[in-house]
C-alpha cells in the first residue's frame, strides 16, 4: 500500500524538476532579452568586428579554415569559437543581436548540462561507499536523495543561469569562447560521473537491491559493465577536453575537475569484489581501481608536467611581465584577494562590484599592503582545510568548494594574464552553488535533515530574487550602448577604461560634429581617464583622434601625456591599438597629425627591448604610407615578419612592398615562404591577389 502510494509522488517530483528547469529557461530568456539589442564592447572589436578572418564571403573550406585560425586572442587560435562567429556572420552578418542570441542559447544549453550534472553528483554523493546490493535508503549519506535531487538540481541550475557574475559570458560577445569551452567541460564531467557509476554498479537512485544471482554471472556482468564504464570515462575526458580547448584553453581544467569528483565522491575505488553485505551489515573492504589511477596519470599528470615544463622557463623572464603593472610575486598576492572577492561577487553581488572594468584594482605589494591580503590568504587556507574536514561529513559541500578553488588555478596563479575578469567564474560559480544550495533547500526531516528549514528557504528565495533583479537591471543597461557606458562609468568611477569607454561612446554619438552636445560631453571622461594612474594611452589617442577628425586644435598636453606613458612602460595591446588607430586615421586622410609628434610617440614605444611584431608593423605602415620612407617601412616590416613568422599579414605586406619596388626575385622568395602557411587553403585568395601583381606569378 505504501509502495503504491509513493510511486506517484516520486514521479511527480521527478517531473517537477524538469518543469522547474523549463521555467528557469523562460525566466533566463526574459531577463536577458532586453540586453540582446546592445552593441559590441572592448575585446569584441579585435576578435569579431575588426577581424575580417571571421567574416568569410562564403562557406568554402579555405574561408572556414581562415576563419578558424584568425583569432588574435591566443596562440592556439581557439578555432571552434572563431568558426561559430563565422557561422553567425554568414547567416546574419555583424548584427550583434544574433551574436548575443547565440551566446544565450549556449548559456541555456549549459544550464541543462548543469542540471544533469547536479543530478548525477547528488546521486553519487548519496550512494558513496554503498554496496550495489544494499538499498540506497538503507545506507544513504547525509545528502539529498531520490526524486528530491531533481528539484535541488533544477534550483542549482536556475541560480547558476541567473547569477549576475555570469552575465558577461552571455552579453559580451567574445566571451562565447568561455561559455562554449565550458559546454564541453560540463559534457565531459557528466560522461565521467556516468562512467564511474557504471563501473561501480550504481545506476539509479530508486533501484532496489538486486535479486540473488550466481557469483559467476554477477562477476561476468560487472566486468562487462565496468569496461564500458571505464571506456566512457576515458572518452569523456579526452574528447571533451580536446573539443573544449578548441574554444578556449580553460577547458584544459576538465581532468582536474574530474579528479576532484573522483577523490571526494568515488575515492578511486573499484567495484565490490564479493557482494555479501546486507542493509544491516558493513560492506566489505574495497581496493583502489588501478585503471582510474592510470587514467589520471595519462590525462592530467602527464599533460600538466609537460605544460609546466613549457611554461615555467618563460614565466621567470622579466620581459614577460614588462607590459604589466605587477610581477609574479605581487600577482600571486593580489589574486588571493581577488579569489576571495569572487566569492562575494558570486553569492552577494553589488553593482559596484560587478563593474566589468577592474583596471583600478589596487595591487598587493606585501602581506599587509593592503592588510586584506593576509586575511584573504588565511581565508583561502581555511577553505582548503574545510575541504578535507567536510569530505566525509558533507562531500557535496567539499566538492563545491574544491571546484571553485580548482577553477582559479589556471587564471589566478602564475600566468601573466590580467588580474580580474568576471567571466573567469563561469564554471567556478557552479562550484559555489553546488556547495550552498543543497544546504539551503535540504528537507527538514529524513537523512538529509538540517535545522531551521523556514529561514533557510527564505534565505535562498531572497538570494534568487537579488540575483535575478541585478542580472535583469544589468542586462537592461547592456541593451543600449550609451546607457551601458554611463552605467559602467557610474559603477567604476575610478576605472580608466570605464571613463575612456564613456568618452568614446560620446564621440560615436557625436558623429564627429563639433556642434553636437555629445562632443562637449566627451572631453571630461577622456581627460579624467588620461590622468588616472595606470591608464593606457587610449584616452589621449581618443582626444587627438576626435579633435583631428573635427579639425579642432590638438593640445600639447595630450601628446606629452601619451609620449610620457610610452616612455615609462613597454606598450601593451591597448597602446599598440592606439598607435594603429592614429596611423590608420592619417593614412586614410581623415586626420592631420604632426609627423614630429607621431615619430616621437613611435620612438618612445620602440625604445623598450623586444618590441612586438604588431608595433613594428604599425611603425612600418606609418613610415611607408605617411612619411613615404620606403626604406624604413620595409625594414620595420621585415622585423615584424622575423618576430612573428607564423603571422601571414606581415608577410603579405612585405611582398607588396617588394613588388612595388620592382624587386621581383625577393618578392617571389617571400611568396614561397607565405605559401607554406597556406593551411587548408586559408590564404588562397591572398596568394591569388599577390600573384596578380606585376612581375609575380
Amino acid at each position: 500500500m505504501s509502495t503504491a502510494s509513493s510511486a506517484p509522488s516520486f514521479t511527480s517530483r521527478k517531473q517537477l524538476g524538469w518543469w522547474l528547469l523549463f521555467m528557469a529557461w523562460m525566466l533566463t530568456v526574459a531577463v536577458y532579452s532586453s540586453g540582446l539589442s546592445g552593441t559590441y564592447l572592448f575585446d569584441d572589436y579585435p576578435n569579431v568586428v575588426d577581424n575580417h578572418g571571421v567574416q568569410p564571403h562564403d562557406a568554402s573550406v579555405p574561408s572556414l579554415v581562415r576563419a578558424a585560425l584568425s583569432s588574435p586572442s591566443s596562440e592556439f587560435k581557439r578555432p571552434l569559437a572563431s568558426l561559430s562567429f563565422a557561422a553567425n556572420y554568414l547567416t546574419t552578418g555583424l548584427d550583434p543581436y544574433w551574436m548575443k542570441l547565440t551566446n544565450l542559447v549556449i548559456h541555456l544549453l549549459n544550464g541543462l548540462l548543469v542540471f544533469l550534472l547536479c543530478k548525477a553528483l547528488l546521486w553519487a554523493a548519496s550512494t558513496k561507499d554503498v554496496a550495489p546490493d544494499v538499498a540506497v535508503s538503507a545506507k544513504a549519506n547525509p545528502e539529498v536523495t531520490g526524486a528530491r535531487a531533481d528539484i535541488v538540481a533544477a534550483l542549482i541550475a536556475t541560480g547558476w543561469m541567473l547569477l549576475p557574475i555570469n552575465l558577461t559570458a552571455v552579453l559580451y560577445v567574445v566571451q562565447r569562447m568561455e561559455s562554449m569551452a565550458n559546454l564541453f567541460v560540463l559534457l565531459g564531467l557528466i560522461g565521467y560521473v556516468s562512467g564511474r557509476q557504471r563501473m561501480l554498479g550504481l545506476t539509479a537512485a530508486s533501484s532496489p537491491a538486486p535479486s540473488p544471482v550466481s557469483r559467476g554471472r554477477l562477476e561476468e556482468g560487472r566486468f562487462s559493465t565496468g569496461t564500458r564504464g571505464f571506456t566512457l570515462c576515458l572518452a569523456s575526458l579526452i574528447a571533451c577536453t580536446s573539443m573544449g580547448i578548441l574554444a578556449k584553453e580553460t577547458a584544459v581544467m576538465l581532468p582536474l575537475y574530474a579528479l576532484l569528483i573522483e577523490w571526494l565522491l568515488f575515492g578511486f575505488q573499484r567495484p565490490w569484489d564479493v557482494v555479501t553485505a546486507t542493509a544491516s551489515e558493513a560492506p566489505p573492504a574495497r581496493r583502489r581501481d588501478r585503471r582510474i589511477i592510470a587514467l589520471f596519470l595519462l590525462v592530467l599528470a602527464l599533460p600538466m608536467t609537460l605544460g609546466l615544463a613549457w611554461l615555467l622557463p618563460g614565466i621567470f623572464k622579466p620581459e614577460v611581465w614588462a607590459t604589466r603593472d605587477f610581477t609574479l610575486a605581487t600577482r600571486l598576492l593580489s589574486e588571493a584577494r581577488i579569489i576571495v572577492d569572487y566569492i562575494g561577487w558570486t553569492l552577494l553581488p553589488t553593482p559596484s562590484a560587478l563593474s566589468f572594468y577592474h583596471d583600478n584594482f589596487r595591487i598587493s605589494s606585501g602581506l599587509l599592503t593592503p592588510w586584506t591580503t593576509l586575511t584573504s590568504i588565511v581565508m583561502l587556507i581555511a577553505l582548503i582545510a574545510s575541504i578535507v574536514w567536510l569530505c566525509k561529513r558533507r562531500p557535496l559541500v567539499a566538492l563545491g568548494i574544491a571546484l571553485f578553488l580548482g577553477c582559479q588555478l589556471l587564471t589566478g596563479t602564475i600566468l601573466p594574464l590580467e588580474l580580474i575578469y568576471e567571466h573567469r567564474n563561469y564554471f567556478a560559480s557552479f562550484g559555489l552553488l553546488l556547495a550552498i544550495v543543497p544546504l539551503l533547500v535540504a528537507p527538514a526531516q529524513g537523512a538529509a535533515a538540517l535545522p531551521m528549514a523556514l529561514p533557510r528557504y527564505a534565505l535562498f528565495a531572497g538570494l534568487m530574487l537579488c540575483w535575478t533583479a541585478l542580472t535583469a537591471l544589468t542586462a537592461h543597461a547592456w541593451g543600449n550602448p550609451l546607457r551601458l557606458a554611463e552605467d559602467l562609468a557610474n559603477r567604476a568611477p575610478l576605472s580608466p577604461r570605464a571613463q575612456y569607454e564613456l568618452g568614446r561612446t560620446y564621440i560615436i554619438y557625436s558623429h564627429y560634429d563639433p556642434t553636437s552636445p555629445f562632443t562637449k560631453l566627451a572631453y571630461a571622461p577622456l581627460e579624467k581617464a588620461a590622468a588616472m594612474p595606470g591608464s593606457s594611452i587610449l584616452p589621449e589617442q581618443a582626444l587627438i583622434f576626435m579633435n583631428s577628425r573635427m579639425h579642432l586644435p590638438l593640445k600639447d598636453a595630450w601628446w606629452n601625456s601619451m609620449i610620457s606613458k610610452l616612455k615609462a612602460h613597454k606598450p601593451g595591446v591597448q597602446d599598440e591599438s592606439s598607435l594603429g588607430a592614429l596611423t590608420q586615421c592619417v593614412r586614410e586622410e581623415h586626420c592631420d597629425l604632426p609627423a614630429d609628434r607621431m615619430m616621437e610617440s613611435f620612438g618612445a614605444a620602440l625604445a623598450h627591448p623586444g618590441p612586438s611584431a604588431r608595433l613594428l608593423a604599425t611603425y612600418g605602415d606609418y613610415a611607408w604610407n605617411v612619411l613615404d620612407d620606403h626604406e624604413l617601412g620595409e625594414r620595420m616590416t621585415k622585423e615584424a615578419v622575423k618576430t612573428s613568422p607564423s603571422e601571414p599579414a606581415y608577410q603579405i605586406t612585405l611582398i607588396r612592398m617588394l613588388a612595388v619596388q620592382g624587386r621581383n626575385e625577393e618578392a617571389e622568395l617571400a611568396l614561397r615562404k607565405l605559401t607554406a602557411l597556406n593551411i587548408g587553403g586559408r590564404l588562397d585568395q591572398d596568394l591569388s591577389t599577390l600573384r596578380a601583381l606585376p612581375g609575380l606569378h
